[in-house]
């Protein structure tokens, strides 16, 4: 008899149900959240185990390499289409989630995700921490330049280089308790952009050494952080199967809704999948068609749009057709070309904008 596995991954415990053929719980059981816990509850059964799956988390995917280590079929399932799933019990436990997840294993109702391996995962972690160091260290120029402007003391523009040395020169004539405290906040934002500086060096260290990302960034407007979050979202690019659904998946795809014969419009893009390759798209395509000045067929025909639409609905289309882009050239190891937009409308069955 087959039997399937749904957990309910906690931070200290593990909630663990397996069903059989015909949905009922053969075994539940809360285990320790350790690698070696799961085969071991699983001890007697492992050889009819036909399907284990677990949401996806940050322990989901930790878990998913160490179990597919032991030999164990583990799913890692996306949470959200789960949590709509086992949204119609009338109890919200762990157990009941483990049961429920057991169930959906069974029927195979269900989406699995793509979990990546190790050193995208470092990567991963990589942009993140310096994405966040970058927010830190505006949020606290920007808390600066407010607690001087309510004395009249005013920065101005100044490069990131110049910040410190300018809010010091202000603050010459400023009472004694006033200065200790913004010297306290320019104290940490030192600290923080010490270690943002530190962070993107490694990045571009990165970079230069990955030859998927310098072809990347053959295209105009992609730069390194641009070219290393794309490689670091799609991990592997044979999973996608047709180059075109890669901007779908991140998001930049627009919504429909159709119901009978009346009811059927398109909406505003779905903003699903990884939101820091949206941005970094988003952002490339801004820079393309914004700052960029050398002429290419892909940035002829966002300009189009934005003529007869607007310059955030251009935007949106350019990084949708970017990220089919990066995908084609990544999979088939070729440099980007000034004529190779109009050539992916055509590939991508897009009628060009008159």
């Amino acid at each position: 008899m087959r039997l399937f596995v749904g957990s309910g991954i906690g931070l200290e415990e593990t909630s663990l149900c397996i069903v059989d053929g015909e949905g009922l719980a053969v075994r539940e059981v809360n285990i320790m959240i350790e690698a070696a816990a799961i085969p071991s509850a699983a001890e007697g059964c492992a050889d009819r185990l036909e399907r284990a799956g677990g949401e996806a988390s940050s322990l989901g995917t930790w878990l998913h390499r160490e179990l597919q280590t032991a030999g164990l079929p583990i799913i890692v399932v996306e949470a959200r289409h789960m949590c709509v799933s086992l949204s119609t019990m009338r109890n919200k436990t762990d157990q009941n989630d483990a049961r429920g997840i057991g169930r959906m294993m069974r029927l195979g109702w269900y989406r699995a995700v793509h979990v990546k391996n190790i050193d995208m995962q470092k990567m991963c972690t990589l942009l993140t921490s310096r994405r966040l160091l970058k927010r830190k260290l505006i949020d606290l120029e920007n808390h600066i330049r407010g607690a001087l402007r309510a004395y009249g003391l005013l920065i101005g523009a100044v490069a990131r280089s110049a910040f410190e040395a300018r809010v010091r020169e202000l603050l010459e004539r400023s009472d004694p308790i006033f200065v200790m405290t913004i010297e306290a906040m320019l104290d940490v934002r030192r600290a923080i952009l010490e270690g943002y500086d530190q962070l993107h060096r490694v990045l571009l260290q990165v970079v230069q050494h990955d030859v998927v990302c310098r072809r990347s960034m053959t295209v105009p407007g992609v730069g390194p952080v641009a070219a290393l979050s794309f490689k670091v979202g799609v991990d592997d690019p044979h999973r996608f199967a047709r180059s075109r659904t890669v901007g779908t998946h991140f998001g930049l795809a627009p919504r429909r809704h159709q119901s009978g014969t009346s009811i059927d419009y398109e909406g505003r893009i779905s903003k699903q999948g990884d939101v820091a390759v949206r941005e970094a798209l988003c952002e490339a395509a801004a820079s393309l068609l914004l700052r960029v000045r050398k002429w290419s067929a892909l940035r002829a025909w966002g300009l189009r749009i934005a003529k007869r639409s607007s310059m955030l609905c251009a935007i949106t289309a350019v990084a949708r057709k970017l990220a089919s882009i990066l995908h084609r050239m990544w999979v088939s190891e070729t440099d980007f070309h000034v004529g190779f937009g109009a050539k992916i409308t055509q590939r991508l069955r897009l009628k060009p904008a008159p």
